[in-house]
């Protein structure tokens, strides 16, 4: 479902530190929002539904990521939207774009779209209006995870960036990711420099072989099964995980660099009318060979060739050695350097001196999301918000416990936040009455359910 949220001239007074107060909507009972705002439905009947965009006419189009764990996955696609109706423009699975579809944005006359490809590395391409088809980037191996390309957005610059998770959870590939290391069995953790390894050492079950006390042994950004040594160099790569990129489209492969790096699944990005650059990021899960209790999911400001820490240092810019982030001894995997057993306690994988990593700077922290809540694509008020102009609103697509994690034993995310100046605590504007997504309610079709986007169309409206 697509919904459009609008300013009735009454709204966006209120910029207090937990102001304005919500209030349940006239049209939806189950959402809550500021009083001085009215939603609408805009379209509904959407499956798996990821960006959005305006042509140059401002003509909306929503896109659909396809996929999904169905015996007959649905087709990724990209929809024109008006008079309440979608209408197909471009099948996409049928024009062979694989799934999924994350980010979308309308650049000199046509879409530019991330995707996985054939060998599910992450792509780029670009779709005409009349549904041809140029792949512009290809080959960014961490896509053959759970994670992939993300948001793609034009810069102040007139260059594209866009966003890239890492493969795995911590950068340890474990039984978590069986699936993907069955059809891709080198997927890996890949680094965006040249970096240099401890040598901790993760061992697990190994579920490729049939015997039952089969065990084996990985170490960070290596594949599954593929031990590592300390002092060992692993390459980096211009198309490296966690990460935010940039590109000239009319040259894509040539001019393609990474902008900054060590982020966890860092999803949407945007500028404020400054022209400082911020990221929405999914933080770590309690799952895999290295599984970490971490406090928050993040937005950060995001600067030129920063390292933002991933795979050793927390959401909020701190250090995993520290003991609260170590989760219950039953989760973690027995950890080895060489033959010698190591304590259960998350120990740095990178030799961040040898590497030339600088300890990441906390001042880059914009907002501390509740932990799971998964900030996705965000975008900054325009100036008709009033006082909430120039602010981050941030879609949280909300938690996938228990998978994700054993230790929720509540909902997280599902709702529009907002980020304002001098606070790292993210203010809800958009959410159900009670708290989880609204088919957990019993109001399927009439709440928020899984809010992925939130963008500012040409009209004002959210």
């Amino acid at each position: 479902m697509l919904l459009a949220l609008t300013n009735n001239g009454c709204g966006g007074d209120d910029d207090s530190a937990t102001g304005p107060d919500l209030e349940p909507s006239t049209q939806f009972q189950t959402i809550e929002l500021p009083a001085g705002y009215t939603i609408e439905r805009v379209v509904a009947g959407l499956t798996f539904p990821t960006a959005i965009a305006w042509d140059d006419q401002g003509t909306l189009y929503v896109s659909e990521a396809g996929g999904g764990f169905v015996e007959e996955p649905f087709p990724s696609r990209i929809l024109r939207v008006a008079g309440g109706q979608a209408t197909e423009l471009v099948n996409l699975e049928a024009r062979g774009v694989q799934d999924a579809v994350a980010g979308m944005v309308f650049h000199n006359g046509a879409f530019l779209i991330t995707h996985r490809d054939a060998d599910r590395s992450g792509a780029v391409s670009r779709i005409g209006l009349d549904g041809s088809v140029t792949k512009l980037l290809t080959g960014f191996l961490d896509s053959q995870s759970e994670h992939q390309l993300n948001d793609i957005r034009v810069g102040p610059d007139g260059l594209l960036y866009l966003t890239n998770g890492p493969a795995a959870n911590s950068g340890v590939v474990g039984l978590d990711l069986a699936p993907f290391i069955s059809r891709s069995p080198g997927v890996r953790t890949t680094p965006c420099q040249d970096i240099v390894l401890t040598g901790r050492n993760y061992e697990t079950p190994d579920f490729r072989t049939p015997g039952p006390t089969d065990l084996v042994r990985t170490g960070a950004y290596m594949p599954f099964g593929t031990p590592s040594t300390a002092g060992q160099v692993i390459p980096g790569t211009n198309k490296c995980g966690g990460a935010i990129f940039q590109f000239d489209p009319n040259n894509a492969e040539g001019t393609l660099r990474v902008f900054a790096h060590g982020f966890r699944n860092v999803l949407g990005i945007v500028w404020n009318s400054r022209g400082e650059m911020f990221a929405a990021v999914n933080g770590y899960d309690v799952r895999g060979s290295r599984p970490v209790n971490d406090e928050f999911d993040a937005t950060y400001r995001v600067r030129e060739g920063a390292w933002y820490g991933v795979p050793d240092y927390s959401a909020a810019l701190e250090p995993l050695t520290e003991a609260k982030f170590n989760p219950p001894d039953a989760l973690q995997a027995s950890v080895f350097i060489g033959d010698a057993m190591q304590p259960k306690a998350l120990g740095f994988v990178i030799d961040q001196a040898a590497s030339g990593l600088a300890v990441p700077d906390q001042t880059l922290v914009v907002g501390l999301h509740e932990v799971n809540s998964s900030p996705s694509l965000l975008d900054v008020a325009p100036a008709s918000w009033g006082a909430f102009a120039d602010q981050l609103f941030v879609a949280e697509w909300g938690d996938l416990a228990p998978g994700t994690t054993p230790l929720r034993d509540g909902p997280a995310g599902f709702q529009v936040v907002r980020l304002t100046a001098g606070s790292t605590a993210p203010l809800p504007f958009l959410k159900n009455v009670s708290d989880g997504p609204a088919s957990r309610q019993g109001a399927a079709g009439m709440g928020i359910e899984r809010p992925y986007a939130v963008r500012f169309g040409p009209d004002g409206a959210m």
